[in-house]
């Protein structure tokens, strides 16, 4: 499988995309007034402590206090004993803390004080004295090879000083310079994180993480990545000096993309962001995805569509799931999706069925970056999974609610304003007693006024024996109106 990764940098903004085979799998995008924040390392101060909740809220300098839950605080080892967040936590107490989701909708940031650092082949853990291996380093000799190198690594360095270290999947067959070099970073940096923490007396930020286009050469890059384009000179070589002193592996990879043609409309990156922000996702088949974001969870609904298939009913919905499986993965991963997921397969009887769509599903959300976990097929017929969720989804950072609508996602049709604007006319008329009623509306309701419900009109004004006049506002949602008396 071939892989790009395409940056588009402006002074506003950074966009990053993951192309697969040609195709767009994922975009990350960071605006320059509201980066995102999950990584970084705040010094604290605790504004309230909850006892019923067994959590805290934390200033570290933001909008909204952030929010850190008792088992995210580091606890004295005290054994048999389970510590109250009143315990560990007082108001006005200072406190280290890093975040681990931002700030989404009404929510702050989630804290913990169980603080990592990360690097290209490992994450650094100062206070936990731990060594581990990411789960998807399978080979067990490997596993072995690597913990060995960072005990041989941590030989030299003082034993309270040491902390932990978990291997990422990219020390996969790294030599022992590259990690042992890690190590050494790792260990600087967060001296002078510690300097940091000792010197500012205030609420401050002392450890920021990578801007967006250095930090996906971090996390994002895998052996299977063929190129690197980035549209902006400038930060070409400056990624290019990261690239050389963090992951020398990645130099003849990396290119500046002078071309006229905007960078994003390579592999139609531009209009695939687009399509992401619809509920509906046409599958090749004929089928369709529909997919609804709330607050709480994300539904995906499975459809047959214009799909008839050649052989059997049993045989159409199968081979509709399967196609959906692939297509849903993909979308996940794109719009970023996270948290609850019910996905509502179409049903299937065969049970064969079932588990080759399950496991079509389980092998496409192995090359997700993000931590997932799926259930089995429930008595309805419905997948459950969870996704964890850092940042904004991509609907989220591009987006925001209707104001038309009041983010309910429907509108009330002409013929239902119709109907209200006619029992505040009645209404009005009881009440004030007009010689004559003018009401300004949408198109859509004024027209609809003068063609199906004139004849309520007329038995309106028969009624109350006053003319009604309509006039047509352009600016005026579908479901706006005013009643003015004359």
């Amino acid at each position: 499988m071939s892989e790009e990764i395409l940056i588009n940098l402006t002074p506003m903004e950074t966009r990053v995309a993951l192309v697969e085979n040609g195709v767009l799998q994922e975009v990350y995008i960071e605006r320059t007034r509201r980066r995102g924040i999950v990584g970084n390392i705040y010094k604290g101060k605790v504004v309230r402590v909850l006892p019923g909740m067994q959590a805290a809220f934390v200033d570290i300098g933001l909008e909204k206090a952030a929010f850190i839950h008792v088992a995210e605080v580091a606890k004295p080892a005290i054994e048999g004993e389970v510590p109250n967040i009143s315990q560990l936590l007082r108001e006005g107490q200072h406190l280290v803390v890093q975040v681990t989701k931002d700030p989404i909708g009404s929510k702050g940031a989630r804290l913990t004080t169980h603080l990592s650092i990360p690097s290209r082949y490992l994450v650094y853990m100062p206070q936990t004295p731990h060594v581990g291996v990411s789960q998807r380093i399978e080979l067990e000799q490997e596993r072995e090879r690597l913990k060995t190198l960072v005990g041989q690594g941590l030989a030299d360095i003082a034993v309270e000083e040491r902390g932990g270290f978990i291997l990422r999947t990219a020390a996969e067959g790294g030599g022992s310079e590259e990690i042992l070099a890690d190590i050494q970073f790792l260990h600087r940096v967060w001296q002078a994180v510690q300097r940091r923490i000792k010197r500012e007396r205030h609420v401050c930020c002392v450890y920021e993480d990578l801007p967006l286009f250095m930090r996906s050469m971090r996390d994002f890059v895998r052996p299977e990545i063929e190129k690197i384009r980035i549209d902006s000179r400038e930060n070409f070589h400056k990624l290019k000096e990261f690239v050389q002193e963090f992951v020398p592996q990645l130099d003849n990879k990396l290119e500046y993309y002078p071309g006229e043609r905007p960078i994003f409309d390579l592999y139609s990156v531009e209009d695939e962001i687009q399509k992401a922000l619809m509920r509906k996702v046409q599958l090749k088949s004929g089928g369709y995805l529909v997919i609804d974001q709330t607050e709480a969870m994300t539904t995906i609904d499975i459809n047959t569509g214009g799909f008839v298939g050649h052989r059997n009913l049993e045989e159409t919905i199968f081979k509709t799931n399967l196609e959906a499986a692939s297509a849903i993965v993909r979308q996940l991963r794109l719009r970023n999706l996270g948290g609850i997921i019910i996905i509502d397969f179409i049903d299937m009887d065969d049970v064969e069925h079932q588990r080759q769509v399950l496991r079509l599903l389980e092998k496409n959300l192995e090359r997700d970056h993000a931590k997932t976990k799926l259930s089995g097929v429930t008595e309805l017929g419905l997948v459950q999974m969870t996704r964890k969720r850092t940042r904004e989804s991509l609907e989220q950072i591009i987006c925001e609610p209707c104001h038309l609508c009041q983010a309910r996602g429907t509108l009330k049709t002409p013929e239902s304003v119709c109907y209200e604007i006619l029992r505040d006319l009645l209404r009005m008329d009881r009440a004030y007693g007009g010689e004559a009623y003018l009401v300004m509306a949408g198109q859509a309701v004024v027209d609809r006024f003068l063609d199906e419900e004139s004849a309520a009109v007329a038995d309106l004004e028969a009624f109350i024996n006053k003319p009604i006049r309509f006039q047509v506002e352009t600016l005026y949602s579908q479901e706006q109106f005013d009643i003015v008396l004359q």
